[in-house]
């Protein structure tokens, strides 16, 4: 509706052999209709039997073979830089949502379009007016058409609502509130059909009192739910419907979304508009506080178990899809660059990208930072990670070291990484088999450490190493001018290291630090879950109580003593072990009892169970724990033993509780999925 003179600027162009332009760029804010627009055009093209092909800028991964591969499977596109082609008439070629595609914009006017036969049409739809450098090439001055799509006027809003079936009484107080904003009148309308028809005075936020109007006369409490998980999640699908309003089958609410004016579908799901996004989640907050809560924690606990479900790719996707669900949330400003998030993907480095990782460090370190880098490439590379332009060349990169792994030389050589080691080793030192890992390097081409496609990579790259490191301890984060980034971090819970700062060359680093083993990391992610939803950050929910970390020689102690007191409840009551990961874990609760206790080393001892060659073993600890002899020289006798040997059995048996426990101890959930000790592994 109301687009005549672009649809007949495009029909002149189809009905020439000689065509005027190649390029139709059409641009405007969202909701002005350009993806209806692309609509009709697609429609008229095929009424001439050109070879239409679409482009969704939304749907495409941010490279130029992704897009390659895709006119691939509708035109013949040869290896190199041949002319693309078409047996199938003129090629007609609609990209929608072209501010997505941003940074392929240069290769898109350079090489693929050129590509295209002198006949072939392209028209592009997107927010931004096209950049100066399609303007100052000419090559292009000829062959490209700029339209500026407006709202529509007072006639066309009123033939639009007359073809929805608005009742003429109501045209002219519609037409007032939307001031011809297509996705405006597209809200009035659904809020008419839904029974709506008082407006107040027209107020400034167009769209967020329509939003708010339409919530009104939903009639279904279910679909006002549905709309909320909409405009929490990044995509929604039916079984995030489904999960986070506890249905059965949640088809029918998918369906209704689907067909609401501001709710759109793409590959992975639907989404709403990004004006009715914002209104949606800010109403449900200013609402019902307790209700977006709980409709917060489902939407992110759904995400977080296809998480950890996930490999490679498709983690990173959920990473992305659940750091998303926090992006309106005031106490968690996070240094996020939201415009291109979920666009660019952490990849390994390869050997070739040894140069431009140095050649980046030295431009924004220094020399001395960039001989470090390189150090460390030659004997990590694997943690090393990449963003990469579209065309393949580094944006930017981190690196990840694992400290433990590294040689006392190699830490010794870099003083960021001495200076986290020293943190580690200091009281409650690292205990054998658990892990030290240090982010030391976060650059990206462009920004450096601001808000970037890199910037945005790093808790990507960092949930991976938490969920795939179960033996983690300390993890550390370097960042030059530390001073910027207290206040974010600590309420991150991963505060400054007092006394870690470093320098190189002529910048000064600091460290933030998190200890895997006080808060692991699904109760970190809770935490973050629980600030985050704590409007007031300066009154925030208290961190969970500490896990106790003991020594091994301090941990083996107290398992000997808690055996010895296993019938004594007010004794168990008081054991280290109650604040240790171990019973934490095993329990799933911070505040672990006595009964809980008891329980952990009965599972311990029915271990000696599993194989009979223990049978020995198993008959020594019961007559000693389970059903205990006034002495153990009785215990002996009782067994038929000399005493030599049922000590001898006991010891064993003791050692291989002990054993047990401590693998659970340091390696949490991993330590179940191994017969072999994974300390040994």
């Amino acid at each position: 509706m109301g687009r005549a003179a672009e649809i007949e600027v495009f029909q002149t162009a189809l009905d020439t052999v000689d065509v005027p332009f190649s390029v139709l760029y059409m641009h405007g804010p969202g909701g002005i209709g350009k993806s209806s627009l692309i609509d009709v055009l697609a429609a008229r093209a095929e009424q001439t039997r050109a070879y239409v092909v679409r482009l969704e800028g939304r749907d495409l991964s941010l490279s130029a073979e992704a897009i390659l591969d895709v006119l691939g499977e509708s035109l013949d596109v040869p290896e190199g830089e041949g002319p693309i082609s078409s047996t199938a008439g003129r090629i007609v070629l609609l990209i929608d949502s072209y501010e997505h595609l941003a940074p392929l914009d240069d290769w898109l006017r350079t090489r693929l379009l050129p590509r295209l036969p002198q006949t072939a049409l392209t028209v592009i739809a997107g927010r931004a007016a096209p950049g100066a450098a399609w303007r100052a090439d000419p090559a292009w001055r000829d062959l490209l058409r700029v339209v500026s799509l407006r709202n529509l006027s007072s006639e066309e809003s009123r033939e639009y609502l007359r073809r929805c079936g608005i009742a003429t009484a109501s045209h002219d107080r519609l037409i007032e509130v939307a001031h011809g904003h297509p996705l405006g009148l597209s809200l009035l309308v659904d809020v008419a059909a839904a029974g709506g028809v008082a407006f107040d005075p027209t107020p400034p936020d167009l769209v967020g009192a329509l939003l708010r109007r339409f919530l009104d006369v939903v009639p279904d409490r279910q679909q006002r739910r549905a709309l909320e998980v909409c405009a929490l999640a990044r995509v929604t699908t039916e079984t995030l419907l489904r999960d986070a309003l506890e249905l059965d089958d949640a088809h029918h609410l998918f369906r209704w979304l689907r067909s609401l004016s501001f709710v759109e579908a793409g590959a992975d799901g639907l989404f709403p508009h990004e004006l009715a996004r914002d209104v949606l989640d800010i109403d449900l907050r200013w609402r019902d506080p307790d209700a977006y809560k709980r409709t917060f924690r489902r939407v992110r606990a759904h995400i977080h178990r296809n998480l950890e479900t996930a490999h490679g790719r498709a983690q990173q996707r959920a990473i992305y899809d659940e750091k998303f669900v926090f992006r309106n949330l005031p106490s968690v400003l996070a240094p996020v660059d939201w415009t291109a998030w979920g666009e660019r993907y952490p990849e390994p480095a390869h050997a070739g990208d040894r140069f431009a990782i140095v050649d980046l460090v030295a431009r924004y370190e220094g020399s001395e930072s960039a001989d470090i880098a390189a150090h460390w490439f030659d004997r990590q590379r694997d943690g090393f990670m990449v963003i990469r332009e579209p065309d393949g060349t580094l944006r930017g990169f981190l690196a990840l070291l694992d400290l433990t792994a590294a040689s006392v030389p190699d830490r010794a050589a870099d003083p960021g990484a001495r200076a986290a080691w020293k943190r580690a080793n200091s009281p409650g030192a690292v205990r054998a088999g658990e892990v030290v890992t240090q982010t030391r390097f976060i650059i990206d081409g462009r920004a450096y450490q601001a808000p970037s496609p890199t910037l945005n990579a790093a808790p990507v790259v960092t949930l991976q190493r938490y969920l795939r490191t179960p033996s983690l301890a300390f993890d550390f984060l370097t960042l030059a001018d530390p001073d910027q980034w207290d206040d974010y971090f600590a309420l991150a819970d991963l505060p400054r290291v007092d006394g870690a700062d470093f320098t190189v060359g002529d910048r000064r680093y600091g460290l933030f630090c998190h200890d895997f083993r006080a808060v692991p990391v699904d109760a970190l992610l809770e935490l973050w879950t629980e600030r985050a939803l704590t409007q007031d950050i300066t009154s925030l929910p208290a961190r969970p109580p500490d896990v106790l970390v003991l020594s091994q020689s301090d941990f083996t102690d107290a398992v000997r003593r808690a055996l010895h007191d296993l019938h004594r409840a007010d004794l168990l009551a008081r054991s280290p072990l109650l604040r240790t990961r171990l019973l934490r874990e095993r329990t799933g609760t911070t505040d672990p009892t006595a009964a809980d206790l008891d329980a952990v080393l009965r599972d311990a001892i029915a271990t000696l169970r599993q194989h009979p060659r223990d049978d020995k073993l198993l008959r020594a600890v019961e007559r000693t724990y389970l059903r205990p002899a006034a002495t153990q020289e009785a215990a002996a006798a009782a067994l038929g033993l000399p005493f030599s040997t049922y000590r001898r059995h006991l010891s064993q048996g003791v050692a291989r509780i002990v054993s047990w426990c401590w693998e659970r101890e340091v390696y949490g959930a991993a330590a179940e999925h191994t017969s072999a000790p994974l300390s040994t592994i």
